[in-house]
């Protein structure tokens, strides 16, 4: 018999799961490792996201995670896009996300406007580039172009978003290391963090870890659901069937609302004993409780509001939660509210002025 579940049960279930509603979090990592990584493509939004979760507000936890600790570790990796994720967990990240060699199509290679030869000596030219210390993006540049003797690689590789160094990232061959004079520095994570294993793990293991952390935070979800927020829709079909044929044993088939997703079995018992949140939250732009589901998922954002939270080019606004769903948006400037429904106005003005308090902790 199928479990069946509402969506504010399941919502008010990953609000607690996130550490929004539940007992806080210990550090950044437990953050990191939960989320499944932080968006941290505006740092502001990420260190708040941490914060918002934590059991106390740390200004300089995040940065002591990346570089001294070196627990934490910033790269590009889901959909592109740049994360803090638990140095132990990259190399399935690596492992999983590399099963999908875009570089290696001559369309993307015509749109980045470079040959099928020279992608290929950029990927072999960047590990002996990052062989030493880590090197500024211009310091990078010019050790490439020194090992591969091709100075067209210049405008390439100093254009856009680093677009030619992500498939690096993937590789498990470039990460983010410590500023240096206001500059983000490149490094390889082999020498910069002490959890780095000899090799790669095999990608079948690591998808279906990945697979398993994620519906533990943001399930329960379905497979094009996972290969949406890791890949953006395009996974090898036998690759992502293959990791959900191998987690099947540990999954069970819910029903929420006529929609048939998929659960950790571990989790049925909490999810069914969900009550819906009556709370309201104020959580960042490009936060994981909205960025780990559909878009299209109107339990969780109106359809009629959708333009205003996934806005244009990516841009995902501070949102206003209540009742476990998207009920407005809100400005970190000045703390201004647009709500789109009706929200308690005790529990909102608490709201505020509790995101005022953080703000200004982390700005200490």
């Amino acid at each position: 018999m199928r479990v069946a579940m509402t969506w504010p049960q399941v919502l008010s279930w990953r609000l607690r799961r996130q550490y929004v509603s539940g007992p806080a979090a210990a550090d950044p990592v437990a953050v990191a490792r939960r989320l499944c990584g932080v968006q941290t493509q505006v740092a502001s939004s990420a260190q708040h996201a941490v914060a918002v979760r934590s059991a106390v507000a740390d200004p300089g936890a995040v940065e002591r995670a990346l570089r001294d600790e070196r627990t934490l570790v910033k790269t590009w990796v889901m959909r592109g896009t740049l994360h803090l994720l638990p140095g132990d967990e990259l190399p399935d990240y690596c492992a999983a996300l590399s099963t999908l060699r875009f570089w290696e199509k001559g369309v993307w290679q015509r749109g980045h406007g470079v040959t099928a030869a020279e992608i290929e000596a950029i990927v072999a030219a960047v590990p002996e580039a990052l062989a030493g210390d880590p090197l500024t993006r211009e310091e990078l540049v010019d050790a490439v172009i020194r090992v591969t003797g091709d100075g067209h690689l210049r405008e390439a590789l100093t254009s856009g978003w680093g677009a030619l160094l992500k498939p690096l990232s993937r590789l498990g061959e470039l990460c983010y290391g410590p500023a240096r004079e206001g500059k983000i520095t490149f490094t390889a994570p082999r020498r910069w963090l002490p959890s780095w294993p000899a090799a790669l793990p095999p990608f079948e293991e690591a998808g279906v870890r990945l697979a398993r952390a994620f519906l533990g935070a943001h399930g329960p979800a379905t497979p094009e659901t996972f290969d949406k927020w890791l890949f953006g829709g395009v996974a090898r079909k036998a690759v992502l069937k293959g990791w959900f044929r191998d987690l099947a044993p540990e999954l069970t088939e819910v029903e929420v609302e006529g929609e048939r997703l998929l659960a950790l079995t571990e989790h049925l018992d909490d999810l069914a004993a969900a009550r819906p949140s009556a709370e309201v939250y104020l959580l960042p732009g490009f936060d994981q409780y909205i960025l780990g589901a559909p878009r299209d998922q109107a339990a969780l954002i109106p359809p009629a509001v959708k333009a205003k939270v996934s806005r244009q080019a990516g841009w995902i606004s501070p949102v206003v939660i209540y009742r476990g769903r998207v009920a407005g948006v809100w400005e970190p400037k000045d703390l201004s509210v647009e709500l789109f429904e009706e929200v308690p106005a005790g529990p909102l003005a608490d709201a505020v002025t509790g995101t005022r308090e953080l703000l200004k902790e982390l700005m200490a």
